[in-house]
């Protein structure tokens, strides 16, 4: 389209560790072109900054690397101006991996459309969203099996998906404690999402305040984090223990290899398991999901709170707030 211009954050160079914002380049002013044949229009409205953005800088990522020179991958959702696909029409908004642009063109097989029935556009990638509620779900409800009653203990948990994977464990009737860094984030936990308690790890001993909080042990544990965190809780898991390997935020931008756990041998001990986790494992269910989760949202079971930065330019500011914690629930850019 004529009138429409883009800009966009395109890969430079591969970080070593922690990235910089010489990593990226803003290209601007450059033309948005008409659809070709099957392909969709989209105006950028949200983008999902994720901890999965900083695997994909690195060539032995365990997908394909954003390429040098190529758009900054990301998952987003927008809003169709024009379509050569007869599935979607001017005026949908859909989900999909839009990157870190203002406007993309993308077949649309590759794009999901939105109900916003169920929620605004940018909780389809928060608490409705793959990197979000739907990673939560699954990992609380058939990774870790949580049943009422257990003490589930959640890392990470004012984020967007340790927050809803502590709610939902609420729901099912758990005792939840959750792990996050700064008092307000651990006022944050208990007083809006309703935890039952929460261990700040910048001022506490996370192993010692485990012994306090949850002195009969662990019986699920949703990790993002790893690292030492991760044998903190492997001390204190009771027996048939369910530990949820989701992420692990803290060994991201290590460049001496990634620290595995020094206590695995309590798997052993205490005939507990280990499991690994990705969501895309589940995706013929992720209706059912949304479904569930939208539901908890307009009954108020459920809180999402967002962080929104503005403008393409800020991509690396914004995904810093991933490491240094300054954000509590979904990060969101808006172009």
């Amino acid at each position: 389209m004529a009138d429409l211009v883009n800009r966009k954050m395109v890969l430079v160079k591969r970080p070593q560790g922690m990235p910089d914002a010489s990593c990226w380049k803003l290209v601007e002013a450059e033309e948005v072109p008409d659809p070709s044949p099957f392909h969709v229009l989209v105006e950028v409205l949200y983008l999902s900054i994720d901890p999965a953005m900083r695997a994909w800088l690195d060539e032995d990522c365990h997908v394909p690397p954003v390429a040098i020179g190529e758009t900054m991958r990301a998952l987003g959702v927008g809003r169709v101006l024009s379509s050569e696909d007869p599935a979607l029409k001017p005026g949908d908004h859909v989900s999909g991996p839009l990157g870190v642009q203002q406007f993309t063109q993308l077949p649309g097989i590759l794009l999901r459309k939105i109900d916003e029935e169920l929620a605004p556009a940018s909780a389809h990638v928060g608490v409705l969203g793959l990197t979000g509620g739907i990673t939560a779900y699954f990992a609380i409800l058939d990774k870790g099996a949580v049943q009422p009653g257990e003490t589930v203990v959640v890392s990470a948990a004012a984020g967007c998906v340790g927050s809803i994977a502590g709610q939902i464990a609420k729901i099912k009737g758990a005792h939840v404690i959750g792990i996050a860094g700064g008092a307000h984030k651990v006022r944050h936990v208990i007083d809006e999402l309703g935890f039952d308690d929460c261990i700040d790890y910048k001022s506490e001993d996370v192993h010692a305040s485990l012994g306090d909080k949850a002195p009969d042990g662990v019986d699920v544990y949703f990790d993002n984090v790893g690292g030492d965190m991760l044998d903190a809780v492997l001390d204190h898991i009771r027996e048939k223990a369910r530990v949820v390997i989701c992420g692990a935020i803290s060994q991201y931008n290590n460049t001496d290899g990634v620290q595995g756990p020094s206590l695995y041998l309590r798997l052993a001990e205490r005939d507990a398991t280990m499991l690994g986790f990705a969501v895309t494992y589940f995706h013929e269910r992720f209706e059912e999901a949304q479904q569930q989760l939208a539901e908890w949202l307009k009954e108020g079971k459920l809180k999402a709170p967002e962080h929104v930065e503005h403008g393409v330019e800020n991509l690396h500011a914004t995904m810093s707030k991933l490491f240094d914690g300054s954000h509590i629930g979904k990060l969101l850019l808006h172009p």
